[in-house]
């Protein structure tokens, strides 16, 4: 399976702009859609996913935690049927929106602090499958975590990601920043081959650790990400 690029998007909310959505397009494979909990209003969302299916760009859902202040990055106590509710709830705009497009449901990748809540709680983890098992779609999420553990049980496709524009702690679990920032694109680029070729990612403590890659995420709001994006690219093509 050749490994994709894929990158958060539709992350803003009326006149307010976020990320670098137009220039990612013609960059990436799937885009992971905001649907409206942390980022993402109705017309935004109309749009951003008229985008991606016009530029030949696979669309899943990219529900988070109900905190827009927060941008879905402060953790909530959730009851499991509380996490599958608002997945659900979250997936089905963005399944509406691409069936006005005449497209269909890529996959489902959790968002910022329900992503983390995910890759370690069984329950809430399964929570999520379960939704991607009833649409029969893929699961995004983090190798050998919950996610990769929920997605075997439940009977899910599953898609290991690796992130190029954020850290990892030494078991191999992703820090998940409060705000977006740079990653010098050199480092983003080591980071990909690495990972590709010799399935080893470094934590931001200096331990290795082993990773298994099916695709790479660039998030639309880091400041560099076209960048990024494009040298990532670069890596994937040597790659193969």
């Amino acid at each position: 399976m050749m490994v994709s690029l894929n990158s958060d998007m539709g992350e803003s909310f009326g006149i307010h702009s976020f990320g670098n959505d137009d220039e990612l397009v013609s960059l990436i494979d799937t885009a992971n859609v905001a649907c409206g909990f942390h980022a993402g209003d109705p017309t935004g969302i109309r749009e951003t996913v008229a985008k991606a299916v016009a530029g030949g760009v696979t669309v899943g859902a990219h529900p988070g935690l109900p905190d827009l202040v927060g941008f879905g990055r402060r953790e909530m106590k959730l009851l499991p049927d509380e996490a599958e509710d608002i997945v659900r709830y979250q997936v089905g705009v963005i399944v509406a929106f691409l069936r006005a497009e005449g497209a269909e449901l890529d996959h489902i990748k959790a968002h910022g602090s329900l992503y983390g809540m995910s890759a370690r709680e069984p329950e809430i983890a399964e929570a999520v499958a379960r939704v991607a098992a009833d649409y029969e779609v893929p699961l995004f999420g983090i190798a050998s975590s919950e996610h990769e553990k929920a997605a075997r049980k439940l009977d899910v496709p599953f898609v290991a990601e690796f992130y190029v524009d954020l850290g990892y702690r030494a078991d191999g679990s992703l820090i998940v920043a409060r705000r977006p920032h740079a990653t010098p694109v050199d480092e983003a680029t080591e980071r990909a081959k690495r990972a590709l070729a010799d399935g080893i990612a470094t934590a931001v403590t200096g331990e290795e650790f082993a990773i298994r890659v099916d695709s790479i995420c660039v998030h639309s709001d880091t400041p560099n990400a076209v960048d990024i994006a494009k040298a990532v690219r670069g890596v994937l093509s040597a790659h193969g």
